[in-house]
């Protein structure tokens, strides 16, 4: 007779008794077995424990070690004025919404780019996040996140000129005030198996904190990624355990209470971040382009790739992150790292979503072979 569990499809059988016979069997060896993508294996795999076929999540955590996303996952909302904009009055738009957020940008990015993801964020119980889980579960494993039936779901609003440009954003990130120490520490299994944290200063700095001391406890690369110039007051207090902090020109004047007027300001600006004890460090300054540096390889300029016709100016930067976190998991040198992170942004530049609906590895190889 047959037991109260959820019948199982063909895909999922295969993927079942693969597991049995080899309980470490990696995603990508299910997908080589099917003939599916890693990212639909994924999903697969969450259906299955779902249907209480997989009992917990010792199968993914025995899994080749993922990388954790930590903060910002929002219904993002774009609004494009038609023609010059006008204050105080109505302006005709067009719009459209998205799933969108820092962290779940990053994830979706490196899920794109064959990268194992697992997004850690806190969310309402109502429909935004039900669009955001909807646009999302593809490119990463959502099983860790913890909803609250108290708050809204984060949202990210902005007000686009018709060139592009951005006129104003709202951000309603209240949700992640309950990305807590506390929450973070019921996975401190998952965290102990990361390849990699990387964290969006959404987060609160207590939370930032505790992930710099268990980054530095467990010898995990910990990527911080800012959000917003007010955000950077939730850096941790100490930044000798951070691997990676890539932020931009005004993120980088609050912080260091200096004014980068030019190339030397800059290059002055990357020095006292790896003095305040970052390994590694990108200041990025738009169409000028970026800065990265670390104590092995030096001060390293990349310049801004020129694009004609910009459609979208949002996710840019979070492009240019994920292609630069993407790089260093490959082992590429700095100079390299800083090329695959602005052929990304400009790329994205180049969409109307968020995260490019084109991208995967060989589609960035092959644009970082157009733009040599």
């Amino acid at each position: 007779m047959e037991n109260n569990k959820a019948k199982m499809n063909e895909k999922e059988e295969i993927i079942f008794n693969s597991i049995r016979k080899n309980p470490y069997i990696s995603q990508q060896e299910l997908a080589d077995i099917l003939d599916l993508s890693r990212p639909t294996v994924a999903n697969l795999i969450s259906g299955l424990i779902k249907k209480g076929r997989i009992l917990g999540k010792a199968y993914i955590l025995n899994e080749a070690k993922q990388i954790v996303c930590i903060g910002g996952a929002n219904v993002d909302r774009k609004f494009y004025i038609k023609d010059k904009a006008q204050l105080a009055t109505s302006n005709p738009v067009r719009s459209t919404q998205s799933a969108g957020g820092v962290a779940r940008n990053v994830g979706e990015n490196l899920g794109r780019l064959g990268k194992e993801v697992i997004l850690l964020t806190a969310c309402g119980t109502d429909s935004d996040w039900e669009a955001v889980k909807n646009a999302s579960n593809t490119y990463m494993n959502l099983d860790y996140v913890t909803a609250f039936p108290s708050i809204a779901t984060g949202s990210y609003t902005a007000v686009l000129e018709n060139n592009g440009d951005l006129l104003v954003a709202l951000a309603d990130m209240d949700a992640y005030d309950h990305l807590t120490p506390d929450v973070l520490a019921k996975n401190e299994g998952l965290l102990s198996q990361a390849s990699a944290i990387i964290a969006d200063l959404n987060c609160p700095k207590e939370t930032l904190d505790y992930l710099g001391n268990f980054a530095e406890i467990n010898t995990i690369p910990l990527v911080l990624v800012p959000v917003s110039s007010p955000k950077m007051s939730h850096l941790p207090e100490r930044l000798d355990h951070v691997t990676w902090l890539i932020c931009n020109r005004d993120e980088s004047e609050t912080h260091l209470g200096l004014t980068i007027k030019n190339d030397e300001d800059w290059r002055l600006a990357t020095q006292k971040w790896l003095d305040l004890g970052v390994k590694n460090v990108i200041v990025t300054n738009g169409s000028k382009g970026a800065v990265a540096a670390n104590k092995t390889e030096g001060i390293i300029f990349e310049p801004a790739i020129v694009i004609e016709n910009i459609v979208d100016v949002t996710g840019a930067g979070d492009a240019f992150c994920s292609a630069v976190i993407y790089a260093w998991l490959e082992g590429k040198a700095l100079q390299e790292i800083l090329k695959a992170g602005s052929v990304n942004a400009a790329r994205t530049l180049e969409s109307e979503y968020t995260v490019r609906q084109n991208l995967s590895t060989s589609q960035l190889q092959k644009d970082l072979e157009e733009f040599k």
